[in-house]
């Protein structure tokens, strides 16, 4: 029994003992950053690599916390994603003064994340979304974009909260798997389920509860940015998923349409927005908004390959994202420059950085035979499953018009000419370590079909 409690809490126990150990050496002797980042980077690595071994079904605390196979690979991918943001991160964390409360903030809101995948009641979740949130918001070099952050997620907390009080008061339970016994679609449920869906909305920026998200990113510093992008939009939808498909089964038809609303919605919006963009940091918030818009299509699908296209699509993104914030995260902390036009003949002096931002932005806009077009390619396919080809046809047209933005900027890097370009930049062995798991993740991702048919097997229970 006890040997099955430990088995079952291995993740979030390996991050609370990371940041108990950080605590430790916070309290003792003093160490240079480098050294400090080659510690943590070490330990976020055995964080990732502890997720591969001894998966299990099972469940906690009265199934307020379940796990499965499928579970584990979420948060692992949660892992991977944190330990590529932390290897990026390296030129702008050696010289920070505050490298351990840094990762402690981080690791405290990656442990609310596991707890919210593995949440069997309402109650779970919501003290996971939480734990997950307020802690992105204690960074100083950026107090308006932490404030914007907290306002807005204090609003979609309450809308979440004031949702979770509807459906018990309307159910009598807050477990997810008794909820579908409960569930008779009347108004009051109806009205919960739509305050559900907002709060659930603003977390991963769909529109029309977007409005925070690029001033956020651009505020934040761009570690903290991609972890927004990614890490915590990632652990939202995984979330989104579960509970839509087995909790609130019983109105699927309600949330089909509601999902067809907001899906048309983001890609269009996230799209022409996209368009107009200069700062670099902005231009992938709006790209990253498209691109929740496609993952909306793909869960509308409503079956066991609409959950593995959702979960093998952020994989993607996971990679594709973080080797374009990989970097930016570079030139903005060496150069400190941040926009676009600032990009321009950025291939003269930095051949190597280019091609690896022209592969992110090709998988992000689907280009085959990069990873992205696989990615789409599955969500639209599974979306396609209810038949609604007016939606389908939309979402590809929206790709056509994404295929220019992306390549404004590629354009930028390779033909314009620049009197001052970027100048060469050196790449810690961090960075470069980071840049070549994510374009060998881009391509590997793509191209290797088993990543996705265990993917598939694992979400046979959907």
């Amino acid at each position: 029994m006890l040997a099955d409690f430990f088995i079952l809490l291995k993740q979030e126990l390996v991050v609370t003992a990371i940041i108990f150990l950080l605590l430790f050496i916070k309290l003792g002797k003093d160490r240079s950053n480098e050294t400090l980042l080659g510690i943590i980077n070490l330990l976020l690595f055995l964080n990732f690599a502890s997720g591969f071994c001894c998966a299990q079904d099972g469940m906690l605390f009265n199934e307020m916390f379940h796990t499965n196979p499928l579970i584990v690979l979420e948060k692992n991918i949660l892992n991977l994603a944190i330990w590529l943001i932390s290897l990026q991160s390296y030129s702008w964390l050696k010289t920070h003064k505050h490298v351990i409360e840094f990762y402690l903030l981080l690791l405290s809101t990656l442990l609310g994340m596991f707890f919210m995948i593995s949440s069997g009641n309402l109650l779970m979740f919501y003290l996971g979304l939480e734990m997950s949130t307020i802690p992105l918001a204690a960074k100083r070099q950026s107090s308006e974009a932490a404030m914007k952050l907290i306002i807005s997620s204090a609003f979609s907390s309450s809308l979440l909260l004031f949702g979770i009080s509807l459906v018990y008061g309307t159910t009598g339970t807050l477990i997810l798997s008794e909820l579908p016994a409960h569930l008779s679609a009347n108004p009051l449920q109806i009205f919960a389920f739509i305050l559900l869906i907002s709060g659930f909305g603003f977390k991963i920026s769909s529109v029309p509860f977007h409005l925070w998200t690029a001033d956020v990113y651009e505020g934040a510093p761009v570690a903290v940015t991609s972890y927004l992008s990614v890490v915590s939009k990632a652990a939202v939808l995984f979330v989104f998923v579960s509970v839509l498909y087995n909790a609130f089964k019983p109105l699927a038809d309600i949330w089909y349409n509601i999902l067809f609303i907001l899906s048309l919605l983001t890609i269009i919006i996230g799209n022409l927005f996209a368009l107009r963009q200069d700062n670099f940091k902005r231009f992938l918030a709006f790209s990253s908004i498209a691109q929740v818009g496609f993952i909306l299509l793909g869960i509308s699908g409503s079956s066991q390959a609409g959950t593995a296209s959702v979960i093998y699509f952020i994989l993607i993104y996971v990679f594709s994202n973080l080797a374009a914030f990989g970097v930016v995260s570079l030139v903005s902390a060496v150069a400190g420059k941040e926009k676009i036009s600032d990009y321009k003949a950025f291939y003269t002096t930095n051949p190597l950085l280019s091609w690896v931002i022209t592969i992110a932005l090709f998988s992000l806009a689907g280009v085959p035979p990069t990873a992205g077009f696989f990615g789409k390619f599955f969500l639209i396919m599974a979306g396609a499953g209810k038949g609604n080809y007016l939606w389908i046809s939309v979402a590809a047209l929206n790709m056509v018009v994404s295929f220019y933005y992306y390549l404004r900027v590629v354009k930028a890097i390779f033909m314009d000419s620049n009197e001052q370009p970027i100048a060469k930049l050196s790449i810690p062995n961090y960075s470069k370590l980071a840049l070549i798991i994510c374009v060998a993740g881009i391509i590997v991702t793509g191209l290797a079909s088993c990543v996705y048919d265990y993917i598939y097997s694992l979400c046979s229970g959907f």
